[in-house]
């Protein structure tokens, strides 16, 4: 996408309505900017001070602070886990 030029010289300058315009399309490119891109994760805190992790599937896993302390401080089990598991476990693709 090319950035448009406004221009400066009185003359030319553009009406109301263009620029309501150009304010419009310049709030939706922003707002599109601050969205991951599908597949990207992002991390939030939740309105309750909680840890969300976005971009895992359809809808957050949040949790509080200690929970993900305990979940991280089992990685290594989680890991192994899986590795020893892996003849179960579906793969999503």
């Amino acid at each position: 996408m090319r950035p448009r030029v406004v221009s400066l010289d009185l003359k030319t300058m553009p009406s109301e309505e263009e620029l309501r315009a150009e304010i419009e399309r310049l709030r939706a490119e922003n707002d599109a900017l601050k969205r991951p891109a599908r597949g990207q994760m992002s991390l939030k805190v939740s309105e309750k001070g909680a840890v969300s992790v976005y971009g895992l599937g359809r809808f957050p896993v949040t949790l509080y602070r200690e929970q993900w302390e305990k979940l991280l401080a089992w990685a290594d089990q989680i890991k192994r886990f899986i590795q020893e598991n892996d003849h179960l476990l579906k793969k999503k693709e």
